[in-house]
């Protein structure tokens, strides 16, 4: 696997909005630094839902965008999602809670699923997409960092599976407002999965 791309966004408008998002990303070319939250320079404006130790870093595996590609019909460039890293060969659906990822010198820790909103329904045009996203359970991954550094383009990737009971990001999605027994409960809860999820699977 590599780093196919770094992308940074910058606060911007949604059409027929007032408030600001920084969903809107490009990538870059050279190296950018990797802190504990998140790519040095990208925008968050709303960080009460995004952002955050848990949720510093979105990533897109490259086999998912590939069939999104396919599922819709259009292309996509880099960031197109609002995603920070892409990372080539990688299927979303094949990670979990704890799964790292080494990119050099920085290591990533897949925290919890990237729920849909209605920031992104609007960046892709369509209101329903967000049901279309839920619907295909191919969720982005949001990561917390182990260990900053800087990162860029073409860097090699290593993905580590998490040595525990695998908790699949797809699956943290899936669970949302369905009525898990206590021991499903007791399971996702046993993960490492970010802390605005766990309230979800605690009652």
């Amino acid at each position: 696997m590599k780093l196919l791309a770094v992308c940074l966004g910058r606060p911007e408008k949604l059409p027929g909005k007032s408030f600001k998002t920084g969903i809107y990303k490009s990538a870059v070319n050279g190296a950018v630094m990797i802190d504990s939250l998140g790519l040095v320079g990208d925008a968050v404006c709303n960080r009460k839902h995004h952002g955050g130790e848990d949720q510093a870093i979105l990533l897109e595996g490259s086999l998912t965008l590939d069939w999104w590609a396919a599922e819709l019909g259009r292309d996509f460039s880099p960031g197109t999602f609002g995603e920070n890293l892409t990372v080539g060969g990688l299927d979303n659906r094949d990670v979990a809670a704890g799964d790292r990822f080494h990119i050099g010198e920085v290591v990533l820790e897949a925290s919890c699923a990237r729920s849909p909103c209605n920031t992104l329904a609007v960046k892709m045009g369509d209101p329903k997409f967000l049901k279309t996203y839920t619907k295909a359970g191919r969720p982005g991954i949001y990561c917390r960092v182990i260990k900053p550094g800087m990162v860029s383009p073409g860097d090699p990737v290593r993905h580590e599976p998490y040595a525990g009971d695998r908790v699949m990001i797809a699956e943290m999605l899936a669970a949302v407002g369905k009525n898990l027994s206590g021991a499903e409960r007791a399971r996702f809860l046993a993960a490492p999965i970010g802390r605005r999820w766990r309230p979800m699977f605690e009652t």
